[in-house]
C-alpha cells in the first residue's frame, strides 16, 4: 500500500511538525533555576525530549538522559508541577512550525486525508501550542501523553485513535520524529513514516526500520499526495 491510499494520518507533534525544544528548554531552566540547581543548554535539553514531561524533568533532575535511580518520587513530582507553571507561560514564544508544516497540512486535508495527534505532550498543552501556531482546527483528535496511563512506544494510544476515528490499522499511518513513534506503530501493526530532523536521541530513525523515511515535510507532502 502507498501513502496516498492512506486515509487517515497520525501525527506526533514535538520534533515532527513544531520544533517546540527552545520553549520547552526555557521552561526547564526556569524550573531548575526556582530549585537553585544547574541550567543547560537547549542542545542538551533537546537530547531529553521525547518520553513526556516527567521523563523530561527526571533527565533534569539527574543531568543527564540516563535517570538517576535514587532520585525521590515526591520531588519529582513536584518538580514536575513547576515545570508545567512556566511552560504554559512559553508555549509559543520560540517554538516554530519546521518548514513546510502549515501548508503540508492544508495541502493533506484538501487532498481528503484525516487528521490526528498523537503526541506524549501532556493532553492540555496540545491545543494551545496547535492553536499559537495557526494549524489549531486541523485534526480530528488530539490523544496526549497522560490521556491514557500508556504513552508512545506503548501501542495503546494509537489503539485509541483507532477506536474513535473508527479506522482500521490499514487505513492510518503514523509519522513521527522518534523511535518511540515507529515502535508504537509497529506493535499496532500501523504503517510508520519516519522524519529525520527531529529528536531521535542522536540516533538515525532509519534503523527503526519505518516503512518511509523523509528528510523534510515537503518530501512527505509530495509522497502523499502527487
Amino acid at each position: 500500500m502507498t501513502i496516498k491510499q492512506k486515509q487517515v494520518l497520525l501525527f506526533d507533534l514535538d520534533g515532527t511538525l513544531v520544533d517546540s525544544a527552545p520553549d520547552i528548554a526555557l521552561a526547564v531552566n526556569r524550573t531548575l533555576k526556582d530549585l537553585n540547581k544547574n541550567e543547560f543548554d537547549e542542545n542538551t535539553i533537546r537530547q531529553w525530549v521525547g518520553n513526556g514531561a516527567k521523563v523530561l524533568i527526571e533527565r533534569a533532575l539527574s543531568g543527564s538522559a540516563i535517570i538517576k535511580n535514587d532520585l525521590d518520587a515526591t520531588v519529582v513530582e513536584d518538580t514536575l508541577a513547576i515545570f508545567l507553571m512556566h511552560y504554559k507561560q512559553c508555549l509559543c514564544v520560540n517554538s516554530v512550525l519546521y518548514h513546510g508544516v502549515k501548508e503540508g497540512l492544508l495541502t493533506l486535508k484538501k487532498a481528503g486525508f484525516r487528521l490526528a495527534i498523537i503526541t506524549n505532550k501532556p493532553e492540555k498543552l496540545i491545543q494551545p501550542i496547535l492553536s499559537g501556531l495557526g494549524i489549531g482546527d486541523l485534526f480530528e483528535i488530539l490523544i496526549g501523553g497522560d490521556t491514557l496511563p500508556e504513552k508512545k512506544p506503548d501501542p495503546a494510544p494509537l489503539f485509541l485513535a483507532l477506536t474513535q476515528l473508527n479506522v482500521t490499522t490499514e487505513q492510518c499511518l503514523m509519522i513521527g520524529d522518534s523511535k518511540n513513534d515507529i515502535l508504537a506503530a509497529q506493535a499496532a501493526n500501523i504503517n510508520s513514516v519516519g522524519l529525520t530532523y527531529g529528536y531521535n536521541y542522536g540516533e538515525d530513525i532509519a534503523h527503526y526500520n519505518p516503512q518511509w523515511c523523509f528528510n523534510t515535510f515537503p518530501e512527505f507532502i509530495t509522497a502523499a499526495c502527487s
